[in-house]
């Protein structure tokens, strides 16, 4: 089996055929014919939402087709399919009934907000231009009212490709973002301190000329970066796979952008060529760059990880660097994970666009009356135990690429990779912290805990989550103290999040001290009064008042 869907979504919203005839009684029968396959072949998908929730759903959309336009019915079975949350379970939009149009826009969500990266030569004005409103709303509440259409993975994958679904006119007016369907949209535009609005008429028949999400050169497009001065991620875009040595820092930079054979030379012929240069020279650092990588075949990684395994020279602490990032999924991911499980990689850059285990290939279901296709997944992929299991694969070292970075083709994330000693960064911070803990050098933990919390390189790093699982684990053992000392210094670090207060009112009570599990009870009630924890502080406070916790 493959787990195949490299840059799918760039994909999805080419020109469609043109529109046919479908009633609303063949939307709702549709409808109905998805929601049996489902219960009956996919029943497994049931993961990230409930059967309950999903009829909920399918009940409420089926009464609301007779008043919606065949646009806003193909939004709504998206929003139906986006509820699984898996990136390969979606539907098929391109080989759909319906037709839309598009912006000749490409946008990215730097940290700093949504840029114009390139647009159709009509419109080089805004090129490099910041939105700040869509239609008068502002772009933030604008990214929320698209996300359920999104079949979002986590919130990487919805930074990689909400700029396509912002760029759907019949999108914006299906969510309510424009008041009418029009082809006509008005943009809030920022840049170099001035504001401005500017116009943009979507097209039935324009493809955005992207490779890897980035604008081919020789077209009618304007990018934002001068493309005669490429940083290494971006160069030789044509090929899948490319090295390049870089004498100065003793480094060989590999991009590999999808996990196919190129056609010029498959995937073990140039590793081994990576490989043998690496042995041969003078050759400190290996630095593998997937941040563009959106899967493939997953059995063509091995030659990849078994060569890093095999060449000591680089497969040491602080000698390998994995670049990831928000399009690095699916077959890539089974890659990230076979390098985290059998390698000394050091990952940089932003979180994976994939969960860490997740269901990958899809099978293809036509629904009988419209012909919409639905792309529903059937393959679990696990590489980790279910207890590392996560939404994403985190960096250990964090870095952000702003727009003007980005502008001026510098690449900070290859930089810190570069540049990178291990003299004080900590690659797996709970090893060390708990190693601290056990010599029970408690004041250069707690020094130690805040400078980490504190350190944006770290910032992917969930401390929280995982002190309050460290703090469980030891109340499970019966370590009442040390489960204490762990969820106290977890409210000194988090004392906004609830659920830290809602853990040590639970230790405290399991400890015999009431009027302590009371005192933080209520005070998780105060900070989430109408969430899942304030309900649970409730119930626990009622069975205090019941009687001791058994």
């Amino acid at each position: 089996m493959k787990t195949l869907l490299t840059l799918v979504v760039c994909v999805l919203f080419l020109q469609l055929p043109a529109q046919t005839s479908i009633t609303h009684a063949d939307w709702q029968a549709d409808l109905k014919f998805l929601q049996h396959t489902i219960h009956k072949d996919y029943p497994f998908l049931f993961k990230k939402t409930s059967p309950k929730d999903f009829d909920v759903a399918i009940e409420k959309f089926n009464k609301a087709i007779p008043k919606m336009q065949d646009h806003e019915v193909l939004v709504g079975f998206a929003k139906i399919i986006g509820m699984f949350k898996y990136g390969h379970t979606r539907v098929g939009f391109r080989e759909g009934p319906v037709s839309y149009h598009k912006l000749p826009l490409n946008l990215y969500q730097f940290p700093d907000g949504l840029y114009i990266t390139g647009a159709h030569k009509d419109y080089a004005s805004v090129v490099g231009t910041k939105i700040t409103a869509i239609e008068g709303m502002p772009t933030k509440e604008a990214l929320k009212a698209i996300y359920p259409v999104v079949p979002v993975e986590n919130e990487q994958f919805f930074k990689a490709y909400a700029g396509i679904y912002l760029a759907i006119p019949e999108i914006l007016h299906a969510q309510g973002i424009t008041k009418t369907l029009q082809q006509n949209i008005s943009l809030s535009l920022e840049k170099e301190g001035n504001t401005f609005t500017s116009v943009i008429s979507a097209t039935s028949n324009l493809d955005t000329p992207v490779q890897y999400g980035e604008l081919k050169p020789g077209n009618d497009w304007v990018g934002a970066r001068d493309q005669s001065q490429n940083p290494l991620y971006l160069k030789n875009l044509e090929k899948i796979y490319y090295y390049e040595y870089l004498p100065e820092q003793k480094a060989v930079y590999v991009r590999h952008s999808q996990i196919q054979d190129d056609p010029s030379e498959n995937i073990p012929a140039f590793y081994d060529r990576v490989f043998n240069f690496i042995e041969n020279n003078e050759v400190e650092k290996l630095i593998l760059d997937v941040r563009l990588n959106g899967g493939g075949n997953n059995y063509k990684n091995k030659p990849i990880v078994t060569g890093i395994i095999e060449h000591k020279k680089v497969n040491q602490k602080g000698k390998f660097f994995v670049i990831i990032g928000r399009c690095t999924f699916s077959a890539c991911q089974n890659l990230v994970n076979e390098l985290s499980n059998y390698t000394n990689a050091i990952f940089v850059g932003e979180p994976t666009a994939e969960n860490i285990n997740f269901y990958g290939d899809n099978r293809r279901v036509e629904l009988p009356k419209s012909k919409l296709p639905v792309y529903l997944s059937f393959a679990w992929w696990q590489d980790k135990p279910q207890w590392e299991n996560g939404p994403y694969t985190a960096p250990h070292l964090a870095v952000d690429m702003s727009f003007e970075d980005y502008k001026a083709n510098r690449d900070p994330v290859l930089e810190t990779a570069l540049s990178f000693s291990d003299t004080n960064f900590i690659i797996d911070p709970m090893a060390y912290l708990t190693g601290l803990f056990m010599e029970k050098k408690f004041e250069e933990l707690e020094a130690e805990t805040s400078r980490m919390v504190k350190d944006p390189a770290y910032r992917f790093f969930q401390f929280e989550q995982e002190f309050n699982k460290a703090g469980y684990n030891m109340l499970g053992s019966g370590q009442t103290e040390g489960a204490l000392y762990v969820f106290q210094m977890n409210s000194k670090l988090f004392p906004e999040s609830a659920n830290t207060w809602d853990s040590l009112a639970e230790a405290f009570w399991k400890a015999g001290n009431l009027e302590k599990a009371k005192e933080y009870y209520n005070k998780a009630i105060g900070l989430d009064p109408k969430g899942a924890t304030g309900d649970n502080a409730r119930r626990m406070l009622r069975e205090i008042e019941m009687g001791p916790k058994q």
